[in-house]
């Protein structure tokens, strides 16, 4: 995964791209963060939240987030009403990590993707997106910005603000 750097004046706070076993930070903070690659494109800057993982969480795992009780789990494949991060690293359950909330941001895509698409849950897989339309599946605040194999293998981008699942569709 590529650098990020803090634009915000705080001091020791976790690396973005960093899981740990050890809670550093409150849950929810939220930080600003540019993407800085030794080479490459840099996809900008981006908001990043605090929170602690789940289980089979890789980088780019799509999950939801119930800030009542300040947990995440794998986003199903289904409606839902909830707030929607991407895991910046392999942030599994019982570890802390940075998750994006806006800005590019790579995503699991094990299909191929069409720039400029809508995004939609994979139903075959949690955690992951896909562009093919389904009823109810749609990720709002989010479309494609790449093709399934860019940044790598198994991973696209695409640019988000704050995205929630559509939910139910009649």
């Amino acid at each position: 995964m590529a650098n990020y750097t803090q634009v915000e004046p705080r001091l020791a706070m976790q690396d973005i791209q960093t899981t740990d076993t050890v809670q550093n930070h409150k849950l929810g903070t939220i930080i600003k963060a540019e993407h800085t690659p030794s080479s490459g494109t840099s996809y900008g800057m981006g908001e990043f939240i605090y929170l602690k993982g789940v289980a089979n969480t890789v980088v780019g795992s799509m999950v939801d987030y119930d800030p009542y009780l300040g947990t995440t789990t794998l986003s199903p494949a289904t409606g839902g009403i909830c707030p929607l991060f991407l895991s910046m690293s392999a942030n599994v359950a019982n570890q802390y990590g940075w998750y994006c909330i806006f800005g590019v941001v790579p995503v699991k895509a094990p299909n191929a993707m069409t720039p400029g698409a809508n995004v939609y849950s994979l139903a075959a897989t949690p955690g992951s997106v896909d562009d093919a339309q389904v009823d109810g599946e749609q990720i709002l605040n989010a479309k494609v910005t790449t093709t399934t194999g860019t940044p790598s293998t198994g991973l696209a981008l695409i640019n988000i603000n704050r995205p929630f699942h559509q939910g139910q569709i009649v």
